[in-house]
């Protein structure tokens, strides 16, 4: 790559990375070049997709927070309480970055490191449940497609309520977590889980994938 499109480049992974991050990952990609001050041909020239510039931006930042949320909560001694604090601080990572919310949410299949990162979430996620539930903690029908789920519906509530209550999010995750008590689970419930399949296509409708 020549030293100037190489300089183009810098450009457009900073201010792809700020929007991103300030508005989600469908942010437009004219205003990603008008931002760097590149024009709209040079982004295409250089990364071809909005999921390649995608994988390139935000994955690596995205496995890192959702990496980290995962290993701080299995290692916590009381495996409740690394079950509460994954559910809450990935939740947080939505309310506060839009771009994560958008990953976990899986609403870029396209996007190759993005989907690995979704399975890697799925596969953390079901530790952490099991482990919640090996504890006597968390009730033995959850399953990690339902806290998929739940983080896609999160997500949603998040966006809508960011100027006006974002705070709103906290009080549905202090309701997901009473109920998912085994004190709470008195009778089994009368739907199965969704299978992963089914819970891909939901997340993709929820984020308005087609």
């Amino acid at each position: 790559m020549r030293a100037d499109a190489q300089r183009n480049a810098e450009k457009l992974r900073a201010a792809a990375a700020e929007l991103f991050q300030e508005r989600g990952l469908k942010v437009p990609l004219k205003e990603i070049a008008r931002r760097a001050g590149v024009s709209h041909g040079t982004l295409y020239n250089l990364f071809g997709t909005r999921e390649a510039l995608i994988d390139e931006v935000v994955a690596g930042l995205a496995a890192d927070r959702l990496g980290e949320a995962a290993g701080h909560a299995l290692s916590f001694e009381d495996a409740g309480e690394g079950f509460a604090y994954y559910i809450e601080r990935v939740c947080e990572l939505q309310a506060t970055d839009p771009a994560v919310a958008d990953v976990v949410s899986g609403r870029f299949p396209a996007a190759e490191c993005l989907m690995t990162i979704c399975d890697q979430t799925k596969d953390a996620a079901t530790r952490i449940i099991e482990r919640a539930q090996l504890a006597g903690a968390v009730r033995p029908d959850f399953t990690g497609e339902d806290l998929l789920l739940f983080f896609g519906t999160n997500a949603l509530l998040a966006r809508a309520v960011a100027d006006t209550a974002s705070d709103t999010w906290r009080r549905q995750v202090a309701f997901l977590l009473t109920g998912l008590s085994t004190e709470a689970a008195q009778e089994p419930l009368s739907v199965a889980p969704l299978t992963p399949p089914q819970m891909y296509e939901v997340m993709g409708r929820l984020a308005g994938t087609p």
